[in-house]
């Protein structure tokens, strides 16, 4: 073979906090790429059975980032009162956390990284999260000559770190329009950066999976009326709002069950408490389901009459958002960030008003008393995501990428 037709060796690096949209959509990447073209070795952060899997799709090692959790004394930190006992205390603790935070966490993941990089000699690194969780990844292509592309997931605030980190990446890719207006504001300019929109194995959700199984495993009853908020149990993804929009319809509709699908995070199993003891409280107790990761999506999507999105802060584009309506279900999210690209309010989805609880129930509401609408905006919604998020066409512009960078034909 011709050495400029030598696969392109691609390292992915994923540090992201749980197995959620970020992994699940790289996964699907990594399994689609074409591999004539593409060589592809996956780094994550974390590891259990589901990271582990990716070994059979692709190299893969475990390179841990988080063996201090200082993000959970950050948090403690923020809240306690004794750093004002002294002027200037708080200022001094938050330094030394950030600095033991690059000690503990970040220097030996640098140097595995940079290891790494040295035996695998990728084309490129693309590094799936933001700048700031993937500082070794980025350090590491720096000093060793590797092109390095940043998978830009969430809106960026312009720290002056932030702002730092963000001139290190040769490219960036951000998972919508408003991500990537988001880039511009730190600014990184309209030639280095662009928006692909998430790419999902649509095929292989099945819209004829057996709705029951979900309820039998959770004993919700067959002709209860479900709404379902799909998410990591972390609390910008509103889980609280959720539970408050449900306080103010379980009188109205005594039918109706709310469901929180999806894992909790290590550093937020304090939240998950909280939530399960608001449960509790007269009114709610039976009437919440703690359902926990789910492996079979699309059996979980069907048993839902209802799917919402109730993220406090605005989500980038949201994998639930797509998974949901390929499966044709009546969808519910806040009129913020890249839900406002993805649904046409009262045609593929109803658009809330964001952290309000009171319009959340009202369209809940909506929804709960017109079946025709569900049907009708659960199909609308089926249409417009075969169309706009298939994983060939996500794929075919990230390989485009690649192949500019890295001067291919």
């Amino acid at each position: 073979m011709p050495i400029n037709m030598q696969r392109k060796r691609i390292l992915y690096v994923e540090n992201g906090i749980g197995y959620g949209g970020a992994i699940i959509c790289l996964r699907h990447l990594v399994r689609n790429l074409d591999k004539d073209k593409f060589e592809p070795m996956v780094i994550t952060g974390l590891t259990g059975p589901q990271y582990r899997e990716i070994a059979t799709e692709a190299s893969w090692k475990h390179i841990q980032d988080r063996r201090l959790d200082v993000v959970s004394m950050k948090r403690r930190f923020q809240t306690a009162q004794w750093p004002d006992a002294l002027p200037g205390l708080r200022w001094l603790t938050n330094q030394f956390l950030s600095r033991l935070d690059d000690v503990a966490n970040f220097l030996p993941a640098f140097v595995q990284t940079l290891w790494t990089v040295q035996r695998f000699k990728p084309d490129l690194i693309h590094a799936n999260n933001e700048p700031l969780c993937n500082r070794a990844a980025l350090l590491a292509g720096k000093v060793l000559g590797v092109p390095v592309v940043a998978h830009v997931r969430g809106d960026q605030q312009g720290s002056m770190l932030m702002q730092s980190l963000f001139k290190m990446p040769d490219y960036f890719i951000a998972v919508s329009r408003w991500v990537s207006e988001s880039i511009g504001r730190l600014g990184v300019p309209t030639a280095k950066r662009t928006h692909i929109y998430d790419g999902i194995e649509l095929h292989k959700l099945n819209v004829a999976a057996d709705s029951r199984a979900f309820r039998r495993q959770h004993q919700i009853p067959e002709d209860a009326f479900v709404v379902g908020l799909v998410g990591l149990l972390m609390p910008w993804k509103g889980q609280m709002l959720f539970i408050e929009a449900a306080r103010q319809l379980l009188q109205e509709m005594p039918d109706v069950i709310f469901a929180l699908v999806g894992g909790t995070p290590e550093e937020c199993q304090s939240y998950e408490t909280e939530l399960r003891k608001i449960a509790e409280q007269p009114g709610l107790k039976g009437r919440i389901v703690f359902a926990g990761h789910a492996n079979d999506m699309a059996a979980v999507y069907n048993s839902l009459d209802v799917v919402l999105s109730a993220s406090t802060s605005p989500e980038p584009l949201g994998t639930m958002i797509i998974e949901a309506m390929t499966m044709a279900r009546p969808l519910i999210a806040p009129n913020h960030g890249g839900a406002v690209e993805m649904i046409e309010n009262d045609k593929t989805g109803l658009l809330f008003k964001p952290g309000d609880a009171q319009d959340l129930a009202e369209k809940i509401r909506i929804l709960y008393r017109d079946s025709a609408l569900r049907k009708d905006m659960g199909q609308s919604a089926r249409t417009h995501a075969l169309e706009a998020f298939s994983v060939e066409e996500h794929v075919r512009h990230i390989e485009g990428v690649y192949k500019q960078l890295l001067k291919m034909p």
